[in-house]
């Protein structure tokens, strides 16, 4: 499959951008176009360029973008003049999205969870789950982990490891431990004996936690991917010590590693799960804390939000349950597609000596160094594929492709990183040799 050449015009006027939007952005500046429409796995910027979307707004776009059955439920739902803003109010759009919720989602995974609708992005989510733990167990210290992502509101930056992100913060982030990830020592360090030896010695200095948080695979952090083993072995030490443990499955849920959650099929169940981005299914803000009915100690209103239910995003979020998770049959087309995309990235590791990352459909390449990612993701950008990195020097080249993508198209579009990092690898060799 060939892609549809870019256009070689001039680039969009940006003074009004530069003038009136703070500096704070960031993709704009490695994507300078104008983008104006959006269709399953496709943008189109407003000088007829077309690009195949890798990034999908972080995982934010699983189903693609416009998907036309959630589409749909959303113009029905407008045109009806339903409820738009409801606070907490029971609505029907609310009614529809916990009765799909419950029957296609817990119910299924024997799990007897609540919900909380908090405010609309995922670090809400992640702010709502370390408030209750500290409330129900009546401890301040979190454990979380080195190469962590949870938010940038202070309690979930608290709990994120990256030390440009920590400080924007402007005061300190205190009562969080950041102890060392799956790995993080090499291959030969089991991290989880490390964290169990700190916690049971009274004099490490390590204060009883309130709870463990934790992502099965590191979304920001570079793609590493915990084991099943060390996952059900932090699960059973904060049983152990009386934490919580809350997964954090805001980037690697709703079908990225293949099931719903992350962790299905682990041997352990969190007692608090936080979802975000594409739990909407198409963009729309709304995020949502599980948690253990014993758990439930809130009175009402002590946790609350302006729009702690935007009730678009339970239309557009009902819907995509009931087309995608009423069968297995998406979930083993996801779980195909990640086992061509584990299949492409290793041979274009293999090519250059670098190594894959990740799982399921949430992989990428470690090139060695954040310079040449930049290099190959800006080359692949004028190519019109839209990919970005992770990692703690943004090492990580990072594949998060829309989970519906036709596999030509898929493959077309490996096919162009793969290209890019050729060519960018003998760039660098050419340079040695002079």
């Amino acid at each position: 499959m060939i892609m549809t050449p870019q256009p070689s015009g001039s680039l969009p006027d940006r003074t009004l951008y530069e003038r009136r939007e703070s500096e704070v952005r960031s993709y704009a500046r490695s994507m300078p176009r104008q983008f104006g429409r959006a269709e399953g796995v496709w943008m189109h910027d407003d000088q007829g360029g077309r690009y195949l979307d890798f990034l999908s707004g972080c995982s934010t776009l699983n189903y693609g973008h416009n998907h036309p059955v959630l589409k749909r439920a959303l113009l029905d739902y407008i045109g009806a003049d339903g409820i738009a803003h409801g606070l907490d109010l029971h609505t029907g759009a609310k009614r529809e999205f916990l009765a799909a919720f419950e029957e296609l989602i817990l119910k299924p995974r024997g799990l007897d969870h609540r919900l909380m609708f908090t405010g609309p992005t995922g670090t809400n989510a992640v702010e709502a789950a370390i408030k209750l733990a500290r409330k129900v167990t009546g401890r301040e210290m979190v454990i979380a982990f080195t190469n962590g992502f949870h938010g940038m509101t202070l309690g979930a930056l608290a709990c994120t490891g990256n030390a440009a992100k920590r400080g924007g913060a402007g005061v300190p982030l205190t009562h969080v431990s950041h102890e060392p990830y799956d790995g993080y020592y090499g291959p030969d360090v089991d991290t989880a004996d490390l964290l169990e030896q700190r916690l049971a010695d009274p004099s490490s200095g390590l204060d009883a936690p309130a709870a463990i948080l934790v992502e099965t695979v590191q979304g920001e952090g570079g793609l590493n991917a915990a084991s099943p083993e060390w996952l059900r072995r932090i699960a059973g030490i904060a049983k152990a010590h009386g934490a919580l443990l809350i997964v954090d499955d805001i980037q690697a849920g709703c079908g990225r590693t293949g099931g719903f959650f992350s962790f299905e099929d682990m041997g352990f169940t969190p007692d608090i799960v936080t979802l975000a981005k594409s739990l909407s299914g198409m963009g729309l803000p709304f995020a949502l804390t599980l948690l253990r009915p014993e758990f439930d100690r809130w009175s009402p209103g002590e946790h609350n939000g302006t729009f702690r239910g935007n009730n678009h995003a339970f239309v557009t979020a009902t819907a995509a349950l009931r087309h995608f998770w009423s069968g297995g049959d998406f979930r083993r087309d996801v779980e195909r597609r990640g086992t061509l995309l584990e299949a492409r990235l290793a041979r274009i590791a293999a090519e250059h000596g670098f190594e894959t990352r990740g799982r399921g459909m949430m992989r990428g390449v470690n090139v060695g160094s954040g310079e040449l990612a930049a290099t190959v993701t800006a080359a692949c950008f004028d190519a019109g594929l839209i990919i970005e990195t992770s990692g703690a020097h943004d090492e990580v080249i990072k594949v998060l492709a829309p989970l519906v993508i036709d596999d030509a198209v898929f493959g077309a579009g490996l096919d162009i990183l793969e290209t890019r990092i050729r060519e960018a690898m003998a760039a660098d060799y050419a340079v040695a040799a002079e």
